[in-house]
């Protein structure tokens, strides 16, 4: 038996099957190793590989179906799909509409794209591509998404199909420059029910919520103004505002909420043009604003006359009660920016800006501008997505799973001798590390390098500040943390602080 398939069934080869019929195929399964580093897209792909180029898998032999394949390998469907799509760029496998998937005739070995696993860079920055992309083989320990297998993957599967039906009529044209209408409406009536009235022209569809970002900048500011930001906060946000000319300012948050003494007193000094704001399950520390500290934050806004950027996309992994800025602004000044990132996936791409009717005609010329409209069939998945039935069902599970995982990574980075920033409320993400100064022989940056040459991906504390931090600490993706290569790892940078 090859390498990669369990020796525990009855076959012994894999069928040849080229008539196409795979009704009667006992498939093997792969044996995929779940704590190794690397997705599990990486091990399919690789092991199909060596099947193919061992002869174990015949030209033209039929592959199981999607469904038959993660069923019978204990993976989501999302990742066979992704697997199989892999396959198909590198011409191992080819797909024949209505019949499935084939071992593909390429012309040579040579012709035939190596694959190999991913080679990791030697160092890593907030804007690595490593902790975006998701095709890495280290273990995505300090990333800002979910794994697939986490979201209602036939849900999404199934919006993505049903988006692909797209009425031939609305292939003329770009679109609408809003976004697609059906899911506008869509919006307004779910924030209308949980938070606040508002009309469907005042939304505003965007290419997730750091183009939202992007798209108030060129819209509110220009070189040389002030904005607030966070202190830790999104890591990205600063170098986009740096980007457009402005000045990022930060103010202090921590397990209390903001620091207003500070921000009253940079905001006497600077005349900030608007604030970024994450109300709910900030990003990094997984707290929330305090409906106090959210009334207060309005009246300052109003005082020294600036916009707030309310960054929403954890909405609906928090508590219903937690306080909306939008909701309690009427959006005078505030600018809502949500996002399905966290709760469909990443890949699809689809925000939203909610703002004053008066804003949203100048917010639409800059989005055209800069280009034009968004996808109006990622948007027709995402309205057919959270509005199935099992959409809310799915969130429900996802909190769960978030919960039981944050309680566990609580406890091993407690292990690993590292103390928690803030208490999360909720969500994705815990802020870690240890009571030790920075120094250059030990400080956040560089032992995220080392964690990288091990096959982890960190997101050191410096990523979300604008000063260097004073401690060492991480970010931490929860749904990522239960693993010994990375309990051992941070057990061993413990042990060289002589703790």
């Amino acid at each position: 038996m090859q390498q990669g398939i369990e020796s525990g069934h009855a076959v012994d080869k894999l069928p040849d099957n080229r008539n196409g019929d795979d009704k009667e195929v006992r498939w093997p399964v792969l044996q995929l190793d779940r704590s190794k580093r690397g997705s599990l897209v990486d091990q399919i792909v690789l092991a199909i590989t060596a099947l193919v180029n061992a002869g174990d898998l015949g030209i033209g032999t039929k592959m199981p179906s999607v469904r038959q394949f993660a069923k019978s390998n204990g993976v989501s469907t999302f990742t066979v799909v992704e697997s199989y799509d892999r396959l198909l760029t590198t011409c191992l496998l080819s797909s024949r509409r209505g019949s499935g998937y084939f071992v593909a005739r390429c012309e040579s070995p040579s012709a035939r794209p190596a694959l190999t696993q991913q080679v990791l860079p030697l160092s890593i920055d907030a804007l690595s591509p490593d902790l975006y992309t998701g095709v890495s083989d280290a273990l995505p320990a300090g990333s800002g998404w979910l794994p697939p297998e986490w979201y209602g993957e036939s849900t999404i599967l199934d919006a993505v199909r049903h988006a692909m039906r797209i009425p031939t009529c609305r292939m003329r044209g770009y679109g609408n420059p809003l976004g697609f209408p059906s899911l506008r409406q869509h919006l307004a009536s779910s924030l209308g029910d949980a938070l606040f009235a508002v009309e469907p022209d005042q939304i505003v569809l965007t290419h997730g919520a750091t183009h939202g970002f992007d798209l108030i900048l060129r819209t509110l500011t220009k070189p040389g103004d002030c904005v607030f930001v966070e202190d830790p906060g999104y890591s990205n946000l600063l170098s986009l505002i740096r980007h457009h000319g402005c000045i990022p300012v930060g103010i202090p948050r921590d397990e209390q909420g903001l620091d207003f003494d500070v921000l009253q007193e940079k905001a006497t000094i600077h005349q900030p043009k608007l604030m970024f704001v994450n109300t709910v399950l900030h990003n990094p520390l997984g707290t929330s604003l305090s409906h106090a500290q959210a009334h207060r934050l309005l009246s300052m806004a109003e005082r020294f006359d600036f916009w707030i950027v309310e960054d929403d996309i954890y909405r609906d992994l928090s508590a219903r009660s937690d306080p909306s800025l939008a909701a309690m602004d009427g959006l005078r000044r505030v600018i809502r920016v949500g996002s399905f990132s966290k709760t469909l996936s990443p890949a699809l791409r689809v925000g939203s800006i909610t703002a004053s009717a008066s804003l949203v005609s100048e917010l639409v010329r800059i989005k055209m501008l800069a280009g034009l409209t968004t996808s109006e069939i990622n948007e027709r998945a995402v309205l057919y997505a959270i509005t199935a039935r099992p959409y809310r069902r799915m969130l429900e599970q996802l909190i769960h799973q978030l919960d039981t995982a944050r309680e566990s990574s609580m406890h091993m980075l407690q292990q690993a001798g590292m103390r928690p920033l803030a208490k999360p409320r909720g969500g994705m993400f815990i802020s870690a590390g240890w009571q030790t100064p920075s120094t250059p022989e030990f400080n956040a940056k560089l032992i995220a390098d080392q964690a990288l040459k091990a096959g982890i991906l960190l997101s050191p504390g410096d990523f979300f500040s604008i000063a260097p931090a004073g401690t060492v600490w991480f970010r931490f993706n929860v749904a990522y943390t239960n693993s010994e290569q990375l309990s051992h790892f941070l057990r061993t940078c413990h042990d060289t602080i002589g703790h």
